[in-house]
């Protein structure tokens, strides 16, 4: 199981009974990040809260649905073929690792 797939899980956990009052913190979330960006991206900001709130309705409905992605594309579903490089590989993470706690 991945790691998307393991916050996906956690998640639809979290949302359990809880479904407008997330959606509500989805909501001044949103606004929040929008007022202090100026309202410089306030069309993405508004996608991510429509993909958020669309995700939880699934959830509240039994619906098995996909975790909201912006801009990342899909993941592979067929294994590399052999002398071909693979399709979709994130790039390696660099930099320095992260302590525990932050």
């Amino acid at each position: 199981m991945g790691l998307l797939d393991d916050l996906k899980g956690k998640a639809q956990q979290v949302i359990g009974g809880n479904h407008e009052a997330i959606k509500n913190g989805i909501e001044k979330a949103g606004d929040f990040v929008d007022t202090k960006t100026g309202g410089k991206h306030a069309d993405k900001i508004d996608s991510v809260q429509r993909g958020a709130s669309d995700f939880v309705d699934k959830q509240k409905k039994g619906t098995p649905g996909t975790a909201p992605t912006v801009g990342q594309p899909p993941v592979a579903e067929e294994p590399p073929v052999a002398g071909q490089p693979p399709v979709n590989v994130e790039p390696p993470v660099t930099g320095e690792p992260r302590q525990q706690g932050l």
